[in-house]
Parts: C-alpha cells; structure tokens; sequence
C-alpha cells in the first residue's frame, strides 16, 4: 500500500500573505497602541504603512529593518521557503534599499512534518538569500501546530532615496511591475484544478526577487514605492492614498494578470481573503459600472511575493519601465494615476 504523501497546504488553516489579518481589523488593533515616542533618526515607522522600519545611522546609510513570515501556499517545502525569503526581501527592495543579512523566523509542527521536509523548507529559504547575496545568520525556532517560516529582512540605503508611501504626488502616474492572480491560483491548487503551466506561472512569479527596486528608488521622478501583498492591489494602493493625502483611479483593463488566474478568477475561485479586502475598503474603493466581479476579485486577490508599485511623474514612465523591462519584469505596465481629492480609489473599466 503506497503512502499517501503529506500536503503542506492540510497543515495550514491559510497560506501565504493571505494570512494576514485584515486592514480594517489591524487598523482597530492598533488604533490602541500608544502614540510612539520622537526619535530625531527614525525616518519610517508606523505612521503611514510603509513597507518597513528605517533608521538613519549616519548622513550615508540608513538601515531597513522588517519582518515577514506566513503559513504554506504551497506543497512543495523547497519551494514554499524560496517564496516566503523571496516575500520577506521585497519589503526591503520596496524601500529602495538593499539587503545585507537575514534572521530565519520558523516554526514546524515537528510531531507531523519529517525533519527532512523542514530542512527542505530552509535550503529554499537559504537558496534565495544566496541569490540575493546575503547570509541567513541566526534565527528562531519553536514547536507549532502549523508550519510557519519567514525572514526578519535588514537592508541598507542612502537616507534620501528612502520611497515612502506619503511621497506620491498629485498626476504621479502608477506602474506596476509584477502581474496579479498568487492567491487565485493557489486557492486553485488546493481545490486540484491547477495543470503543470498554472504552477509554473505562480511559482515565476512568486520566487523573482524585486532587485529592481534601488534603481527604481533612484531614479529621478519617482516619489514612492511599495509592494503588493496580502492586502490587494487595493489595499496597498489605498494605503499610499491615505499616507499622500491624495485619490487615484486605476483602469481594471491595464492591471496585468496572469493568464493562468483569469479562467479561475471568472469562475470564482479565490482565497477568503478577497472578501476581506474588500470588506475593509469599504466605501473607499468605487467601481465604474463595466468593471466585472472576477476584475474585481482579481484586484482585491491577496498577493504573496507580489510586484512593486510605483508612483513616479509621467515623464519618468519610461524610464521606470525600461527599469523593470531590463530587470527581466515583462508584464510591467501603467495601471493608473494618483491625483488630488480624498483619499480613495475609482477603478475605471
């Protein structure tokens, strides 16, 4: 009698970034935490969601500190490290810095998981700290009912190419370099309906490192940078509104999608975390009539490992997509504009 081999995915009530808790249930959550304290060399911290903490160490560098970790959206052990570090990385890439080290944040269920499969989990993790060319040098470790693995993620940057999300500026035009549809075609795997192709686009997508951040931070005309998580195109896009003070329209058609997502996306199928970013924008996001429901799940899809946004003026456009194009980000495109009004999206059809 063959053995059934063990899913990653059974551990795990969730995975990937859809994980995360949503916005407007963090936002109640840490509505109670005290105000933070003045402290003249923390240039980023929790004020307006940025990507990571920054902090200035001298006129030269300012050090990016962040931490990442979720539960499985993948089988695969060596894979499912590789995307998780790849995940954790962005955050710094996102800043426009640059990683210099790693911590490994991990906790296995060792009673249900072989040893030899959470090793795998970490070589994938360490595969890609290699390819990004910086140590994993410590960590931790516990006993957990759900396999768990993830980055604490330190960088380095000039302080004044630090991108922020209250940087972006009235007519910056947004460009996003990676396309939508992780959490669609992970919700697909777990149902068995996800073919070998479908995979493949998932797993292109979720393990290329976004190094093409520090060149996108100092290019001129760029303003601010982020990347697109758990949250949504949506929720990260509303997140550098609310830090601008300014609203942005997004045209469902220009946003690029992964072809494998898009017969899924039509029939339904998603993660649960959809509805809750949904939810959470509330009467923040407006959908002109002829923008389908699937557009909209595939707008509010939480992405794990996804692409950077970019808020640059309209002349920096080219520049910033010949960046991406270069870097070996095909499906870069212009999405949408930020633009003066209340903090809110309108996406057009």
């Amino acid at each position: 009698m063959t053995e059934t081999p063990l899913r990653l995915t059974e551990l795990s009530h969730g995975g990937g970034c859809g994980c995360k808790i949503a916005p407007a249930v963090l936002a109640e959550m840490l509505g109670h935490m005290p105000a933070a304290q003045p402290f003249a060399n923390l240039l980023v911290g929790t004020e307006t969601a940025d990507d990571a903490a920054v902090w200035r160490l001298n006129d030269e560098q300012a050090l990016i500190a962040t931490t990442d970790f979720f539960m499985p959206i993948v089988d695969d052990p060596f894979d499912f490290g590789r995307i998780a570090a790849t995940n954790a990385l962005s955050d710094v890439y996102a800043m426009g810095g640059t990683p210099i080290m790693a911590l490994a944040i991990v906790g296995m269920p060792v009673g249900k998981l072989p040893l030899s499969a959470i090793g795998r989990i970490l070589e994938g993790g360490a595969s890609v700290c290699a390819e990004a060319g910086i140590p994993v040098a410590g960590g931790h470790s516990i006993d957990s009912p759900e396999p768990i693995y993830g980055l604490v993620a330190l960088g380095l940057a000039h302080p004044d190419i630090i991108k922020r999300n209250r940087d972006a500026r009235d007519g910056d035009l947004l460009i996003l370099g990676k396309p939508l549809g992780v959490g669609i075609l992970g919700s697909a795997m777990k149902k068995g309906v996800l073919d070998a192709d479908g995979y493949a686009q998932m797993i292109a997508t979720t393990t290329r490192l976004n190094t093409v951040g520090p060149a996108l931070a100092r290019l001129p005309g760029v303003h601010a940078l982020t990347d697109v998580t758990g949250f949504g195109l949506l929720g990260h896009l509303l997140e550098v509104c609310r830090g601008a003070g300014l609203g942005a329209t997004v045209a469902a058609a220009q946003v690029p999608v992964m072809a494998a997502a898009v017969p899924f996306a039509k029939q339904g199928i998603g993660p649960g975390a959809i509805a809750r970013n949904l939810g959470s924008c509330g009467d923040d996001v407006r959908f002109d009539e002829g923008v389908e429901s699937w557009q909209r799940n595939v707008l509010a899809d939480a992405q794990t490992s996804g692409g950077l946004l970019v808020a640059c003026d309209a002349e920096a456009a080219p520049a910033v997509l010949d960046a991406f194009r270069l870097a070996g980000f095909d499906a870069a495109a212009v999405i949408g504009r930020m633009h003066a009004g209340a903090a809110q999206l309108r996406v057009t059809a």
